[in-house]
């Protein structure tokens, strides 16, 4: 795979053809690179719902209406839609869920490097939540990570897809109770294959020039 052409020709797909769908291993592709995305102190403050059905992406459409209707065919055309949500908290239950799981993967040779890994986390998480006092930001901000590795492995699969932060958080926290689950949903993604209505799809990419968004020292 040569990741450069791969990520010089994907695109933001602004429709899709309903009729065709994503085979679900490629979905499962998709999905299992959410789950190994990077994260601040391997924080994982996050949770996907993937709507596949039209009763699933109908609920998920709910939020893309009034100034946000542009959106509602990209997400009912779609074949896959994802919900990504993020903690609002790194709580207690969180941390030992981490750390438990990182004991059973192997990464800790000894019980001293295991407290280390559960003291340094903490420690990250106690100066998010008291001295710059951006949490939730800092959080969101892993949630983007995985977005940015889901649309270039989309691609790198042949799937095209198109993030939006074009949507009622309120609509859409409420329809899946997420507050309840100590979550907030952040940016959604649909996924599939763009239909001939897709503009987008046959203009050039433009980006800045390579001076002016590097500084190489």
């Amino acid at each position: 795979m040569d990741i450069l052409a791969t990520a010089r020709k994907r695109h933001t797909a602004k429709a899709y053809d309903s009729a065709r769908r994503v085979p679900e291993e490629l979905m499962q592709q998709v999905c299992s690179l959410l789950r190994h995305s990077p994260s601040s102190v391997n924080s994982q403050p996050w949770h996907f719902i993937v709507a596949s059905t039209p009763e699933g992406k109908a609920r998920v459409a709910k939020a893309a209406q009034g100034g946000y209707g542009y959106n509602a065919s990209k997400i009912l055309d779609a074949s896959h839609v994802i919900v990504f949500c993020s903690r609002t908290d790194m709580d207690d239950a969180h941390l030992e869920r981490l750390l438990a799981q990182e004991a059973r993967d192997g990464r800790f040779r000894d019980d001293a490097a295991r407290a280390g890994q559960d003291a340094g986390r903490r420690g990250y998480v106690r100066t998010h939540r008291y001295t710059t006092r951006d949490m939730p930001q800092w959080l969101e901000k892993q949630v983007y990570l995985a977005l940015g590795t889901a649309l270039l492995g989309a691609a790198s699969l042949g799937i095209d897809a198109t993030p939006m932060e074009g949507f009622d958080q309120k609509i859409l926290d409420e329809e899946f109770g997420l507050h309840e689950q100590g979550l907030a949903s952040v940016v959604l993604a649909s996924f599939g294959y763009h239909s001939e209505a897709d503009f987008n799809a046959g203009l050039p990419k433009s980006r800045l020039a390579e001076e002016l968004t590097f500084t190489f020292v």
